[in-house]
C-alpha cells in the first residue's frame, strides 16, 4: 500500500507499507521513451583477463540500467563518506533467454572499512520471493580501496554463482581514478572450485586455479540498457 509520494531527484520515491518486512523506501524508476543497449567497457586493465576462456560466452545475457548503479552509489553516500562500505543485493526476471536487473535492494548491514555483511536476510529474502526473481548478484562499495575482488567478496560472491552462473558482482570504487567500478565473477570452472574449497574465513590469500585461468574476472555478458525501469528497496 503506498502512504506517500514525493519527488527524489528524477525518481519518485515512495514510502511502502508490507506485512513483511516493516516500512521501505522504493524508489521508483521510469524508463525513457527510447532504449539503447550497450556492452559495458573492459579498462585496460582487464583486457588479457577477458582474452581468457570464460564462461559467461555460454551463458545468458544480463541487461542492467546503469542509473541504478549511479542511484545505488548516491544512497551509499554517507557511508563512503565515513569511509564504510555499503552492499546491496540485485534481482531480476528472466525473459526469453535474458536476465533483466528490475530491483536493487538494500539490506541492514553491519560494515566497516572494508567488510560489509549483511544482515536480517529473511527481509530481502521476502521480496525477491514476492516478485520471483533470481538473485543475480550483488553490489557494494570501496568507499577508499582500489577496485578488485577481496578474498572476503570472493566467497561472498561464490553463494550467488552457485545459485545462478550468470551471477555477477558490481564494485563502485569511486576514489580508484584508473577506474570507478568493475563488474567481476569467478572464473568457472577454475575460480568456482577454489572458493568451493577453501575454508578459511576473513582476509586471506587464495591459490591460483589448477586449469591456468585467473580467479576471477571480468563479465563480458552484461550489458546496460537505458530502457530498464527498476525499482529500490532501502531496508537500513
Amino acid at each position: 500500500m503506498v502512504q506517500t509520494d514525493s519527488k527524489c531527484q528524477h525518481i519518485t520515491v515512495h514510502t511502502v507499507t508490507q506485512s513483511s518486512p516493516c516500512p521501505i523506501l522504493s524508489c521508483v524508476a521510469k524508463a525513457p521513451k527510447h532504449a539503447r543497449v550497450s556492452l559495458i567497457p573492459v579498462a585496460d586493465s582487464d583486457k588479457s583477463t577477458c582474452n581468457q576462456p570464460s564462461a559467461s560466452n555460454v551463458f545468458q545475457d544480463v541487461h542492467i540500467s546503469a542509473r541504478l548503479m549511479e542511484e545505488f552509489l548516491e544512497l551509499a553516500r554517507e557511508n563512503t563518506e565515513k569511509d564504510l562500505e555499503t552492499c546491496g543485493v540485485l534481482g531480476a526476471f528472466l525473459e526469453k533467454g535474458i536476465y533483466y536487473v528490475t530491483t536493487l535492494i538494500i539490506p541492514k548491514q553491519e560494515s566497516t572499512s572494508t567488510t560489509c555483511e549483511a544482515i536480517k536476510e529473511e527481509e530481502f529474502f521476502a521480496i525477491q520471493n514476492e516478485r520471483s526473481l533470481f538473485p543475480v548478484g550483488w553490489i557494494h562499495t570501496h568507499p577508499s580501496q582500489s577496485c578488485f575482488m577481496s578474498s572476503i567478496d570472493l566467497h561472498t560472491h561464490y553463494s550467488y554463482q552457485a545459485m545462478v552462473p550468470e551471477a555477477f558482482a558490481i564494485v563502485m570504487a569511486p576514489t580508484d581514478v584508473s577506474r570507478s567500478y568493475g563488474i567481476f565473477r569467478l572464473s568457472d570452472p577454475g575460480g568456482m572450485r577454489v572458493l568451493k574449497e577453501c575454508e578459511e574465513t576473513g582476509f586471506h590469500s587464495h591459490g591460483e586455479p589448477a586449469d591456468g585461468s585467473p580467479i576471477y574476472e571480468h563479465c563480458s555478458n552484461v550489458y546496460t540498457n537505458t530502457n530498464l525501469r527498476f525499482e529500490i528497496f532501502d531496508l537500513r
